[in-house]
């Protein structure tokens, strides 16, 4: 993943734990004290949003611990490699397309950022400008040329980045 992805990562992480996990612990204590807990709509509730929590960094922790970051920006990208945006043609139709290749976590496919691990990317990877590929896909093959190769920051690119408003569980 790229810094920034990686940082991402490691902000909603230390958001929930120094922020929302204590913010709710407080509001279960409260509900808590407000007498029988099996009844209790606000106790309960306080005692999911801790369970959402705690599985969300638990989550995060091992995205964290098992990172590979890699900066692309550092990258000779006069061949496809991770962070490279790849200008393709298809040979079909003449239509250009246009993917970033990024980490999983980063990736949205809907707007050309596309998993390092798919296979449009491991057909990419390696590939110079003028090269030809032949993809297989579910309904036949395509037949790609590479156009042209650049660097863009993955950042720069997404659309989808969340906030620490969106971190929390409501």
């Amino acid at each position: 993943m790229s810094i920034e992805g990686y940082d991402a990562l490691v902000e909603e992480f230390k958001y929930l734990l120094e922020v929302e996990k204590p913010k709710t612990a407080e509001e279960k204590l409260v509900a808590a004290a407000l007498g029988d807990r099996s009844e209790n709509a606000d106790y309960q509730a306080a005692k999911e949003k801790l369970r959402f929590i705690d599985k969300r960094l638990f989550y995060l922790n091992k995205m964290i611990q098992n990172a590979q970051v890699i900066d692309p920006s550092l990258h000779d990208h006069s061949r496809v490699s991770f962070g490279s945006s790849v200008t393709l043609v298809d040979l079909d139709t003449d239509e250009e397309k246009r993917f970033t290749i990024c980490g999983v976590l980063e990736s949205e496919p809907e707007y050309g950022l596309i998993s390092v691990h798919s296979p449009l990317a491991r057909a990419m990877i390696g590939k110079g400008e003028g090269d030809d590929f032949t993809i297989k896909l579910p309904n036949g093959k395509k037949e790609y040329e590479i156009e042209k190769i650049e660097y863009k920051n993955i950042y720069s690119l997404k659309k989808n980045i969340r906030t620490k408003k969106e971190y929390a569980f409501h």
